[in-house]
């Protein structure tokens, strides 16, 4: 191996996953899982924006772990092996595919089949990180460290039954982890954040780099291979296995970690991207408005005239019949009508929302339709979707209910929480509880 390539850190993307959390976001139809690598995020494809903040900084060479047919086809139609990116992209082996049973798992067998010898970075697909690689680096070579892990600071209030901490010693070594505790156990262990709500723990952010030799030689541990074999995951097996064994093990702060795995963080995070709260996202989108720093619309939907009024968008905002909050992004050929009212919100190519809508804290796909008066807040569209409303009987949706691509709603509805699946057509319901899931004719039937 050059020196060069020695030196140089490459990036493995763990794209295998099937998405069950951030369903219906990772459907296409009921029995058709896509990939989420593939989830549509603020005008580009979530691998891409993987893909580009990681080129950004330096890599340019890839390699991703796929799993299955639809998995893989997905993404190599999209990515290619790079030429696109200016970037090299190869992808894992098929017949490794019954071994990719774990996050760690599927990045050891893959490190001995790509024969990686130097520095990597492993990163999941479904989530956004704002962070500096040279930092990073640089922190991973003072150490020594075999694994230096991303860490997120957050604070006990934020911790509490949800995140793992990490327990680290004056160097930032990891010497131990503390599965999700709740307020009492974290009081316990962490006694310096009682009484300061500003104290702060690093918590495990799923990015991990690795010195890819070391790491190799340590795969042939036969405990260690064992359970390669059989299911490996690097934050709740492979990272306790290396710390309980001496082996070095840093953390490193990053700025942010957005979480895409499921509806109310996808949400959270589209939101925190519009407000200009991701670096790196900053640098890559294109720049926003002159006049308007805090809003993209793009130029072919200014100049778009809707079929009620015969006006353009731009007429009409200035006009002040259609109101645009900070926060929002409006793709390609998008109709809007008049009195449409827009705060925080992620509008996708050929959407349409028609006269009197509002959307809020929302996300709305390629080609939906959103109907007249409906009243849309922290909830999400998928592409295609059909939201049905009228003046007389305006749908709402809330408290992130999320519609599957090319669901169809009826005026009248009001979901609070609730999860329809693709291409349902969905009469007008009221009183379907919050986190119900309608998987098929049959679940909207108990509701009609």
């Amino acid at each position: 191996m050059s020196t060069n390539q020695e030196q140089e850190t490459v990036g493995i993307i763990l794209a295998g996953g099937r998405g069950e959390r951030a369903k219906p976001i990772t459907l296409k139809s009921a029995d058709y899982i896509r990939s989420k690598a593939m989830i549509p995020f603020v005008g580009r494809r979530l691998i891409e924006w993987v893909l580009e903040s990681c080129r950004e900084q330096g890599i340019r060479r890839f390699y991703v772990v796929t799993h299955g047919l639809e998995n893989r086809n997905q993404i190599k139609l999209l990515l290619g092996h790079g030429e696109r990116f200016g970037v090299d992209i190869t992808y894992s082996r098929s017949r490794f595919d019954r071994y990719n049973v774990g996050s760690a798992g599927a990045t050891l067998h893959n490190l001995e089949q790509w024969d990686l010898m130097g520095r990597a970075l492993v990163l999941p697909v479904d989530s956004l990180f704002d962070f500096d690689l040279k930092s990073m680096q640089a922190a991973h070579a003072a150490r020594d460290a075999l694994v230096t892990v991303a860490a997120v600071p957050r604070t006990a209030q934020e911790i509490a039954g949800k995140y793992g901490v990490m327990r680290t010693d004056a160097l930032d070594y990891v010497q131990g982890f503390v599965e999700k505790p709740g307020p009492q156990l974290l009081g316990e262990l962490f006694p310096q954040t009682v009484g300061d709500a500003g104290a702060t723990l690093p918590t495990n952010a799923g990015m991990y780099l690795v010195d890819c030799a070391r790491l190799r030689l340590l795969a042939r541990d036969p405990e260690l291979f064992r359970q390669s074999h059989q299911r490996l995951d690097w934050g709740g097996d492979l990272l306790p296995w290396l710390v309980s064994r001496g082996h070095p093990v840093a953390s490193h702060a990053i700025g942010r970690l957005g979480d895409l795995g499921n509806v109310p963080d996808y949400l959270e995070t589209v939101q925190l991207v519009l407000d200009g709260g991701y670096q790196q996202m900053n640098r890559l989108m294109d720049p926003p408005d002159r006049q308007h720093p805090r809003y993209w619309i793009h130029e072919s939907s200014l100049h778009m005239k809707d079929d009620l009024t015969g006006t353009t968008l731009a007429d009409k905002i200035e006009e002040g019949s259609v109101v645009i909050g900070a926060g929002v992004r409006i793709g390609q050929d998008v109709e809007i009508g008049p009195g449409v009212r827009l705060d925080h919100a992620d509008i996708g190519d050929g959407a349409e929302i028609r006269e009197g809508a509002t959307l809020v804290r929302s996300a709305c796909g390629e080609s939906a339709v959103i109907g007249p008066y409906a009243e849309i807040s922290d909830s999400y569209v998928g592409p295609m979707a059909e939201i049905n409303s009228e003046r007389g009987r305006p749908l709402r949706l809330e408290g992130h209910a999320a519609i599957g691509d090319g669901a169809v709603l009826w005026p009248g509805t009001r979901f609070c929480g609730v999860t329809v699946y693709p291409r349902l057509r969905v009469p007008a319901l009221v009183g379907v509880p919050a986190e119900t899931e309608l998987r098929s004719a049959d679940d909207i039937l108990r509701w009609v």
